[in-house]
């Protein structure tokens, strides 16, 4: 309890009470209590503003960070609760996926990227999907298509939907900022 020139303020079931001339009035203060987490496909929502995007901590130590307006589903195959790949039809994902058993993958309309322990983002498009890596190693392929590419930290491939080569290449700085910044990052 601590006096005040207008009254006395004191503690209550994580808020603060003023009392003045007998009359209590509640000041919603830092400690009340949290509103419940929104949840999806098991999974804990974390919405931002500022960039615009949702994160999703799910089980299994997979992170997924998806931008405003990204179209995409999380797949449990299994069941067991924990996701292992994301369907992405278009705009862009961050991915954070500690080390486990099986990789983890990101499939979209042209390629399937696929992983263990990494961070790394996929942006889908109509006419290609770009994944760049940030850290650790990623292993893209062309859907239907034997060949793959192994990414490592810095390097980005574009998978074009006609077909072509997978051509590694080191993004440069402008082009990384720019994807990750889509983030928060």
């Amino acid at each position: 309890m601590r006096k005040t020139m207008r009254g006395t303020t004191r503690r209550w079931a994580g808020m603060r009470v003023l009392t003045i001339g007998g009359l209590g009035v509640a000041l919603a203060a830092a400690a009340a209590v949290p509103a419940a987490a929104q949840t999806r496909d098991g999974c804990r929502v974390t919405t931002f503003t500022d960039p615009p995007r949702d994160v999703l901590d799910c089980p299994g130590g997979v992170s997924v960070t998806a931008e405003k307006g990204a179209a995409y589903r999380l797949i449990d195959a299994n069941r067991d609760g924990r996701p292992e790949a994301v369907e992405l039809d278009g705009k862009a994902l961050l991915i954070e996926v500690a080390p486990r058993r099986s990789g983890f993958q990101i499939r979209t309309p042209h390629a399937v990227a696929s992983v263990r322990g990494t961070i790394w983002a996929v942006e889908a498009g109509a006419a290609a999907t770009a994944v760049f890596v940030e850290e650790g190693a990623v292993q893209v392929v062309r859907r239907g298509e034997p060949a793959s590419v192994t990414l490592r930290a810095g390097d980005g491939v574009d998978v074009a939907a006609g077909g072509g080569a997978l051509d590694v290449k080191r993004w440069s700085r402008e082009r990384r900022l720019h994807l990750l910044a889509r983030f928060g990052r």
